[in-house]
């Protein structure tokens, strides 16, 4: 849509361009008397191909720089672009005034030069003079004002800080509603509409495990807007540049300088690659599992064996992986087992053990 606009616009100032221009080059060229190019639609329509063509090269720059700009416009405090832009106004309407006082004096450099000079001066020392000042223009209305515009942006800074992205893996785990009704997930819960996109489409598949899990996490979203106390808001915008919807998170994270929830471990690598705060609810669930050291007994039962030879699987209450070294022959057993290692990431914790009758034997 934004190059539809900026290669309209080229076409407006071609068009525009060829009517001035044309006829002034003409003569240059000694084409003055052909009557079929010197014509205003004509000149009109020859200048708006030329910058319809200029379009193919220079469009993607101009993009670039658009995005560039809405980024820092939506960075910047309101105050700042509010009072930068009256001050702009005032040193232009300035300008415009000595300079309609100077085409009094009938000197052709004087009127043609000082308009533009008194333009770019003006303007930018109103911009500056409105953007360095807004606090004491502020305080002209009323303390009470300013310190109640302070106290909203100081607010709307520390809520954007607090708002917390949810992604669709942590949506559909379910267990984001939990740690929110107990009160350990404060702040703003974002709900991007590319997630509940996504999510609407998982329910939506054929496959039934995917359907059942794409309607778990709308069940899930129902039950924090509904159920909770927590605030809930929904992100409309979406980023058409961007396909995939990890990479519209930590781009939306990044210029909204929020917080990524997730239990993806990729999407985690990648946001701490990219410097954008990043939650994995994983890593929560292992801080508050039972801490686990080398040399303690457990009693475990064996239910499968593992991948290497000789190994038996089994599982604690909150769902660690044990990998019981020897435990093969006691799969459908209770045994005692003594904990060797412990391995622990982002993705779980896993423990190696050994039986007990093992380390009596020997």
């Amino acid at each position: 849509m934004l190059k539809r606009i900026i290669q309209a616009c080229f076409l407006i100032v071609g068009g525009t361009l060829g009517i001035v221009l044309i006829p002034w080059l003409l003569p240059m060229i000694h084409a003055d008397d052909i009557a079929l190019i010197n014509n205003p639609y004509v000149t009109a329509i020859l200048g708006a191909i030329i910058f319809y063509l200029i379009t193919f090269w220079a469009v993607e720059y101009v993009v670039n720089i658009m995005k560039w700009l809405e980024e820092q416009l939506v960075k910047a405090p309101i105050t700042d672009i509010v009072f930068g832009s009256i001050g702009l106004l005032v040193g232009l309407l300035a300008a415009y005034i000595i300079g309609s006082a100077l085409n009094a004096i009938q000197f052709p450099i004087l009127n043609t030069v000082a308009p533009i000079l008194l333009t770019l001066l003006f303007g930018y020392l109103g911009f500056q003079v409105g953007f360095k000042k807004r606090d004491e223009f502020l305080s002209l209305f009323s303390k009470a004002g300013k310190r109640k515009i302070q106290d909203s942006e100081q607010e709307l800074e520390e809520q954007n800080r607090k708002m917390k992205i949810l992604d669709t893996s942590v949506i559909i785990d379910g267990r984001i509603a939990d740690i929110c009704q107990t009160g350990f997930l404060e702040g703003v819960i974002v709900i991007p509409q590319f997630v509940l996109a996504e999510l609407q489409h998982i329910a939506d598949s054929s496959d039934a495990l995917k359907r059942n899990r794409g309607r778990r996490g709308l069940d899930i979203l129902n039950r924090i807007q509904k159920e909770l106390s927590i605030k809930v808001e929904m992100y409309e915008g979406d980023f058409e540049d961007i396909q995939e919807v990890d990479s519209k998170l930590v781009k939306l994270a990044k210029i909204s300088n929020g917080v990524v929830v997730t239990n993806d471990f990729n999407l985690n690598k990648v946001c701490e690659f990219q410097g954008v705060p990043v939650l994995n609810i994983n890593d929560l669930a292992n801080a508050v599992k039972p801490v686990v050291l080398p040399g303690e007994e457990m009693s475990v039962q064996v239910i499968k064996d593992g991948k290497e030879q000789n190994q038996g699987i089994a599982y604690l209450d909150d769902g660690t992986m044990i990998v019981v070294e020897g435990g093969r022959d006691y799969i459908g057993k209770r045994i005692d087992v003594l904990v060797t290692s412990v391995l622990q990431t982002s993705a779980g914790r896993m423990i190696f053990a050994k039986p007990k009758l093992l380390e009596k034997a020997l």
